[in-house]
């Protein structure tokens, strides 16, 4: 019986899903029209950054002196794996990220590149549950079964960077 509510809600948000036009104005001071898929769920603004770390007080002591940026604590996740510092920037935020324990996915990361890199980029989303379904129907890989609770308190999603060309793409419910 699920099944079946599911296949028919899936054909009804197939029929609902049409193009509209979107204007954007280019830097080039021309305009461009493009047509964008419609959808249930929309993206919002860059949260932040994510940068991998071998020296967690060493990149703190980097932006917070040297740059002059604001600079949070060190906050543990040991449900991710990861002890994470954002920096706040104004219009964005850069998350410094440093192994917690011996399954941190950043160990991995860190063991490739030495020095540190970017991790991914965090992009908020109005409607997670309904992201995760639709993409999930684009066959775009969810590195896990459900949202798990972020670093700001919100659910969050993991998009596999195979599908993303080569970027690890995290969604969180703005």
């Amino acid at each position: 019986m699920a099944a079946c509510v599911r296949k028919v809600a899936a054909g009804l948000l197939n029929r609902l899903k049409t193009t509209a036009p979107t204007v954007r104005t280019l830097s080039v001071s021309h305009t461009v029209t493009q047509k964008v898929p419609c959808s249930l769920w929309k993206l919002g603004r860059l949260n932040h950054v994510a940068i991998a770390v071998p020296n967690l007080e060493k990149a703190q002591s980097f932006y917070k002196s040297v740059l002059g940026a604001q600079v949070s604590e060190t906050v543990p996740l040991p449900e991710h794996g990861v002890y994470t510092v954002f920096v706040e920037l104004g219009n964005t935020k850069l998350e410094l990220l440093h192994p917690l324990g011996e399954k941190s996915p950043i160990t991995g990361f860190l063991q490739k590149n030495k020095a540190g890199g970017m991790h991914h980029i965090c992009i908020e989303v109005d409607d997670i549950k309904a992201a995760v379904t639709e993409l999930k129907e684009k066959k775009i890989r969810i590195l896990s079964e459900e949202p798990k609770i972020g670093a700001h308190g919100k659910p969050v999603i993991f998009l596999h960077p195979k599908d993303c060309d080569g970027v690890l793409v995290e969604l969180e419910q703005a």
